[in-house]
């Protein structure tokens, strides 16, 4: 292949490379050890070298220099791992560019048209490849020895690769680790012994991390029932989430191929990056910690201080900027975390340079002071151009989400609205938790119980009052210790629409529950068919669902997740989920609590796929075996003897209008139940056809038979 020039010194060189061919302006080169009878102990030593160092230009045999007349200093411009590949490009540089050097009259021009003429060559040669422009040198070898050692298909992408040990038995052996789109792979040479492993990411069945005795720190892939251990990592930690985000998106590509060809980043092997994969994975914990849209991104993580003013003393952690959202987490995770939506903010301000703090205060009239930012006021500038861009009408006061005890101003603008009407279902969205309209509070009539949750609910004010309350609530080990005790029905429908995530979901999207409402109702599909089964088996006993109110609400929400989200449509246990929801939390709120439960937290948890054996099993052919028992057939009804005093009987009746016939199964009941000891008593038959299971009690008190 051909390299991008770069200078060396050959003196140096000269004791691993021996001349092979050369004229005026270049030298071809063999490695030393390579292509001579056995190889010898030198090109043991020279190989091993080769795959310890890795590089390309170092470990392929065969290499082109370019030379400057009179000058010790040369250039590689081409390497190859046969002795064809290198001639092949001799004989292009003798063809094309030889008879051009004698037209120049320096050196200095002669090597920088030999270097021009080079890297255009190397342009030409990515245009058809995977590697990219900007990818550095290093990478670009990597690639083509990856490509040339392990002979995979050549839409395969490398990733990354790294340095580290593979261990045979208790031998370690020193190589490098290339993970690609659809491999891992290892290769290592050392002292004549040479090792390749190819394993596809979807064969992978464990993947941990490990130590013992020997190794401190391994990563441990077990494929096809063999375990394989790497070790001597740099960075550890960095190879195995990389590791794990490869292995868990070939599994994506094979249960939800739709969605991960949807993907931008994901179905285009150029985007997949280490660099790529590094922020992905970083956004989408920073998703999962603070409970945010799957769609924000992370940008920016500064170490810094928080002035919590209720317990007097700042708290070190990271202010973690997405494009929507200012969040902040203690060093230990647990002391208190914060979430701060840019639509909230109302201004952002800076102190001191001494403090280099910088103030955000938000609706409600509470700030929050960061101090020891780096470059904070950069920081501040970029808060503000956000938060200016945030303050559209459409995030203005009028659409979002006040959770505390005014009114949901999302939810208001709704009111009126009408929908689609679905036999006799209600044309408005419920505003109101059904508790609140089925079970009122009796203040009179306060019994233990009762009581509990107003001792509850008074603790949960105590807080409110420290912390705040709303979405920039400060979550604190006293929030975490109120939620283990329980929450109180009054305040969980707001609690639960907070902690779980699902008010910023419903901030982001105003209007979009009224919009699926329109769309989905009316409409016929399987989903819709198995949620109108399903709704008078939700909490029948409720008074709630006892009524149309109740009933309608639940239509709305279940078909209009049906219609969101196609691919999980409606699962059985949905509908009571969904019950409780509405329960205790308005209708749109239910919504978005659901969306919240089925896609972020509990993602898997209602799925239509079977991962497993899907193959029906065989089932057992019962005519031969009750012929050979010579259990008589008949065509016509009519009470059949039975065993008694806690016989099981099984009757099969014939069919009255000549229906096939059925067998009898009694003889063999009697056989098997002992008749001389129950007796027998006759049973009634049922209807036509009719299969009837009795189990008779012992009238003496007898034993009963096993059922």
């Amino acid at each position: 292949m051909w390299l991008k020039p770069e200078e060396i010194l050959l003196k140096s060189a000269l004791k691993l490379w021996v001349q092979e061919r050369s004229n005026r302006y270049f030298v071809l080169q063999r490695r030393r050890g390579y292509g001579e009878e056995g190889g010898g102990l030198a090109g043991l030593l020279v190989g091993t070298l080769d795959s310890v160092l890795d590089s390309t230009s170092k470990v392929a045999p065969f290499r082109i220099l370019h030379q400057t007349p009179d000058s010790q200093v040369y250039w590689s411009i081409a390497c190859g791992a046969t002795r064809e590949e290198i001639t092949e490009h001799w004989e292009w540089l003798e063809q094309n560019v030889m008879k051009t050097l004698s037209v120049f009259d320096s050196n200095e021009d002669i090597t920088s048209f030999v270097h021009g003429k080079i890297r255009g060559l190397i342009a030409e040669e990515a245009k058809g490849s995977l590697i990219r422009e900007e990818d550095p040198e290093k990478f670009r070898e990597a690639h083509l020895k990856f490509e040339k050692c392990f002979g995979l298909p050549e839409q395969e992408k490398l990733v990354t690769y790294y340095s580290c040990s593979y261990w045979r038995g208790r031998v370690p052996c020193q190589g490098w680790l290339y993970l690609s789109t659809n491999f891992l792979s290892f290769y290592s040479f050392l002292l004549g012994s040479e090792i390749k492993l190819v394993i596809s990411w979807d064969e992978i069945s464990k993947l941990e991390k490990t130590s013992n005795v020997i190794l401190t720190e391994s990563i441990h892939v077990c494929s096809r029932g063999e375990d394989h251990y790497f070790s001597m990592f740099l960075h550890i930690n960095e190879t195995f989430l990389l590791m794990e985000q490869l292995a868990l998106y070939a599994i994506w590509r094979l249960f939800d191929k739709e969605t991960f060809e949807n993907d931008p980043v994901l179905h285009d092997p150029l985007q997949i990056t280490k660099r790529g994969l590094e922020s992905r994975a970083h956004s989408q914990q920073f998703n999962a910690f603070f409970r945010l849209p799957k769609e924000e991104t992370l940008r920016e993580v500064h170490e810094c201080f928080l002035w919590v003013l209720f317990i007097h003393y700042n708290t070190l952690g990271k202010m973690c900027i997405s494009d929507n959202y200012i969040c902040f987490a203690s060093q230990d995770g647990a002391l208190c975390s914060l979430i701060i939506p840019l639509r909230e903010v109302v201004a952002v301000e800076t102190a001191d340079a001494t403090s280099k703090a910088v103030s955000v205060a938000v609706k409600g009239k509470r700030a929050f002071r960061f101090s020891e930012v780096r470059d904070f006021e950069n920081l501040a500038a970029k808060l503000r151009g956000k938060c200016n861009v945030t303050s559209s009408p459409q995030h203005g006061a009028g659409t979002e989400v006040a959770v505390g005890p005014g009114p949901d101003a999302a939810l208001d603008c709704y009111e009126g609205q009408p929908l689609s009407s679905h036999k006799d279902d209600s044309k408005m969205v419920s505003t109101e938790a059904l508790m609140t309209v089925f079970h009122p509070q009796d203040m009179e009539n306060l019994d233990a119980k009762m009581l509990k949750e107003k001792m509850k609910e008074q603790s949960w004010n105590i807080l409110f009052t420290e912390c705040g309350r709303g979405v920039t609530m400060l979550r604190t080990r006293k929030t975490r210790d109120l939620i283990v005790r329980g929450i109180p029905e009054v305040l969980r429908g707001e609690l639960w629409l907070l902690f779980s995530g699902a008010v910023n979901d419903m901030a982001t999207n105003p209007g979009y529950y009224t919009e699926l409402v329109e769309k989905s109702m009316g409409t016929c599909t399987i989903a819709t068919d198995e949620i109108e089964r399903d709704l008078c088996r939700s909490l029948p006993e409720h008074p709630a669902f006892q009524s149309d109110t109740g009933i309608s609400a639940l239509r709305r929400v279940l078909t209009a997740y049906a219609y969101r989200n196609p691919k999980i449509g409606y699962c059985q246990a949905m509908n009571i989920l969904t019950s409780v929801l509405l329960l205790y939390a308005k209708e749109e709120e239910a919504f978005w609590l659901l969306v919240a439960v089925c896609e972020r937290m509990l993602p898997d948890y209602f799925n239509r796929r079977i991962i497993g054996p899907t193959r029906k099993a065989p089932k057992p052919e019962l005519t031969p075996h009750l012929h050979s028992q010579a259990c008589p057939t008949r065509n016509n009804a009519r009470p059949t003897p039975a065993t008694s005093h806690g016989a099981l009987t099984l009757t099969q009746i014939g069919d009255r209008d000549g229906g096939p016939p059925t067998p009898d199964l009694t003889p063999l009941l009697h056989d098997r139940a002992r008749p001389e000891r129950y007796g027998t008593t006759p049973t009634p038959a049922a209807s036509r056809g009719a299969l009837t299971l009795t189990l008779i009690g012992d009238p003496q008190g007898g034993p009963r038979p096993p059922t």
